[in-house]
């Protein structure tokens, strides 16, 4: 062989690691069950969020992220695909994710990197403590597969042992570029009473038009509030790792909520507290300090974006799009004009005469930056909050209902039955979504534009449901667009 053959076979393992290394490591924080205005730097003037607050001073936060989902499993599967619950076969939230999907951390490897999962179970397995008889059927049909899909998996542990994961992750990935999804437990329902050490004040916290000022309430946000604020120092930790290890100035950190929060009008509704989640990225040298946007960002986006700053391409089937050229402040950046959500089952009960739309509900929803459509499809169901029915908030409401005495708007928010089966708001005139204007003569232009949007979208993603425009008669709206 000749000496430069031998060289270059040389090199080529030193240049592939130098090549490796330039790679960005990538980290995705989930806090649970998180809405945007639950965050000091976007604007809650009460909440202790400081080590948010400080990541948004060092990159970007963005202020118009919406999850594919208002409920943990279907959400984090979008995140996770770049395709909707609903394309992903995600619509049984017991379900598990189907073998043939691909996932962010499978496709990685092709360049390489070490992937990993941590604390709260990611829920992309099935049912976390299955019955014999469902617990047969995924071992026959092989359905349990994310122990296969990435390198590492750990989802045990509190909060307190972040930082020891991490670092065991850290020691195992070595010189690989990697990306880890870390997963809190904070701040999802139970909400502990004194999670911290300075507990917010149930008489300071904002509360917003589409819930009552009931002391209960108050109580309930008060110590959802706490728990943010311990999300908040866990966020920390992992922070503080990466900057012990070295490792910050080459990692982008994307931190962000999985659904909204577990109140009337949020988790299992699509109402922007139910999908409107924060999102703030950091990535030392690549976004500009202090930076914000208002942009409209789907949870369908962040595979895309990952994929995007390890130099990979996104695949057939995604409909997400990354926004990583508007991280780094490129002009070539195409915003979105809409983002799309689903309501599907939630939580692993079987359906009776009793089941109540906490538990079974199926609704879509299309969200330009001014307008929001929602369709209906089980109108019927008796409306009750996603885990917090039992607590003081909600069971003060139901008396107020009882009693006569809750706000107009907001008793028909939750008490009408059946739920109108087509919902239009003007988000920049009625942010709580308390006034229907479906059906308007005025805003019937934005009515029709929403559904051909919502139309689009239902047909793309294979839903199973009925779009909005009947298939049976000849459709206006599509004759229209086509001319």
């Amino acid at each position: 062989m000749r000496r430069r053959d031998v060289l270059g076979s040389l090199a080529a393992p030193a240049m592939l690691q130098s090549a490796q290394q330039k790679l960005p490591n990538l980290v995705l924080v989930l806090s649970d069950d998180h809405t945007a205005d639950h965050v000091g730097c976007f604007g809650n003037p009460v909440i202790q969020t400081p080590v948010i607050d400080k990541m948004a001073r060092d990159g970007m936060k963005l202020t118009r992220m919406f999850t594919a989902a208002p409920q943990c499993v279907p959400s984090r599967s979008a995140l996770m695909t770049g395709r909707s619950p609903v394309a992903n076969r995600m619509g049984r939230f017991a379900s598990p994710m189907p073998p043939e999907i691909q996932t962010l951390p499978e496709l990685l490897r092709a360049k390489n990197y070490y992937t990993g999962v941590c604390r709260r179970y990611f829920h992309l397995d099935g049912v976390i403590n299955p019955t014999p008889l469902t617990r047969r059927i995924y071992e026959e049909h092989d359905m349990k597969t994310w122990a296969k899909r990435i390198d590492f998996l750990h989802t045990g542990g509190g909060r307190n042992e972040t930082p020891k994961v991490m670092n065991e992750f850290l020691d195992k990935a070595g010189d690989k570029p990697f990306f880890f999804w870390i997963n809190f437990s904070d701040p999802h329902h139970v909400w502990d009473r004194n999670a911290i050490p300075k507990p917010h004040d149930p008489a300071k916290i904002p509360l917003p038009a589409h819930l009552p000022d009931l002391p209960g309430m108050r109580d309930d946000l008060a110590r959802y509030y706490d728990e943010i604020t311990r999300a908040d120092d866990e966020l920390g930790m992992v922070l503080a790792t990466l900057e012990k290890r070295g490792l910050a100035d080459n990692t982008l950190v994307i931190f962000m909520g999985d659904n909204g929060h577990a109140f009337p009008h949020g988790k299992g509704s699509l109402y922007d507290p139910g999908l409107n989640v924060p999102l703030v990225a950091r990535w030392p040298g690549k976004i500009k300090p202090g930076s914000s946007s208002s942009n409209l960002l789907s949870g369908e986006d962040i595979t895309p974006t990952f994929l995007e700053a390890a130099g990979l391409p996104t695949t057939k089937g995604m409909s997400g799009r990354s926004f990583l050229p508007l991280l780094r402040g490129s002009a070539s950046y195409q915003p979105r004009t809409h983002v799309f959500a689903a309501r599907l089952p939630h939580g692993n009960s079987n359906f009776n005469a009793q089941t109540k739309a906490s538990t079974f509900d199926l609704s879509r929803c299309a969200r330009s930056a001014s307008h929001k459509l929602i369709w209906n499809y089980t109108p019927y169901q008796e409306y009750q909050p996603v885990d917090s029915v039992r607590d003081a908030g909600w069971q003060e409401m139901l008396a107020a209902h009882k009693a006569g005495t809750l706000p107009p708007a907001i008793d028909k928010a939750y008490f009408t039955r059946p739920r109108p089966i087509v919902e239009l708001f003007d988000l920049a005139k009625d942010p709580s979504e308390l006034n229907n204007l479906a059906g308007q003569p005025e805003y019937a232009k934005i009515e029709e534009d929403l559904k051909i949007a919502l139309q689009e979208k239902m047909v793309a993603d294979y839903d199973f449901l009925p779009p909005p425009f009947d298939e049976a008669a000849p459709n206006p709206a599509a004759a229209a667009r086509k001319q």
